[in-house]
């Protein structure tokens, strides 16, 4: 396997460049991401890895340009499919989000609309891309549950959020981000609330999801077991940087970074390593 630590931007799908995203308080702009590049290629996993706070969610959110006050994207370029979308005016970044790049937010139970029906929260993003509409837009909707192996789609599709299991949330989340066909996934945690069997369910469904569908995934997590089943190339986050980034076997067998380390340690297991330097902890 080649080196990857030096990240490239060929013709990758997606390509994060320098990119700083600040929130302003009262002290001064507060930086949540520093100067962060990485890339996703068309087709692969990247992980970004990191415990909570080290700005991999609030990286996601930069990519969508979905970050809310007093948050900021101070600096950098977000390029995906060669354009850079924060020099894209809203009309067409609203095509961007869902269209070329779908979010699986953390907490479906939040991220789902609790007062529509989970049919119709589908359908209202199959017309607003202009894919579907009427008996078109319900079907398909059927199709998109029953393709995230949701159970009895044809009557699931009437429920409300609050009706469904954590589970069956999580797989109706996914299918609302699949909805426009997007080409790169982002799922941001998209296990930490189920159980240990309801998590590899939804980890077997995204690497199906995946090969099936052709996507990119760019897989946000904490947990190093996910890692390990699913990346390709792993991003690793500390303080709102990325600190190292390699394929994921060499991520596992030789850490360059303390962090990365501390972070293989964590592992019931492996051998302990030596602590992270006073200066970067």
């Amino acid at each position: 396997m080649s080196d990857d630590r030096r990240p490239t931007s060929g013709d990758s799908l997606l390509r994060v460049e320098h990119l700083t995203t600040v929130f302003d308080i009262a002290g001064g702009p507060a930086p949540a991401v520093s100067d962060v590049t990485f890339h996703v290629d068309a087709g692969e996993t990247l992980c970004l890895v990191g415990e909570s706070g080290s700005g991999k969610s609030v990286s996601a959110l930069s990519i969508l340009r979905l970050v809310e006050p007093p948050g900021r994207i101070a600096g950098g370029r977000i390029l995906f499919r060669g354009r850079d979308l924060l020099t894209l005016p809203e009309d067409e970044m609203r095509q961007v989000r869902g269209a070329g790049i779908g979010l699986v937010f953390q907490e479906p139970a939040t991220a789902l609309n609790p007062v529509f029906t989970i049919g119709s929260q589908i359908e209202e993003t199959l017309a607003a891309h202009g894919i579907a509409r009427g008996r078109a837009a319900r079907e398909r909707a059927v199709a998109l549950l029953d393709a995230v192996s949701v159970p009895q789609a044809a009557r699931r599709v009437h429920d409300y959020p609050h009706q469904l299991s954590g589970g069956l949330r999580q797989r109706a989340m996914i299918a609302l981000a699949l909805a426009a066909e997007p080409k790169l996934l982002i799922a941001d945690e998209p296990t930490t609330a189920l159980d240990v069997t309801i998590q590899a369910q939804i980890l077997d469904l995204l690497r199906g999801l995946r090969q099936r569908l052709g996507l990119a995934l760019l897989l946000i997590t904490h947990d190093l077991g996910v890692v390990a089943e699913m990346a390709d190339r792993v991003a690793v986050m500390f303080k709102g940087r990325i600190v190292e980034q390699a394929p994921v076997r060499e991520i596992f067998r030789s850490p360059r970074d303390p962090y990365t380390a501390r972070l293989l340690a964590s592992i019931p297991g492996r051998p302990p390593l030596p602590p992270v330097p006073e200066e970067r902890a």
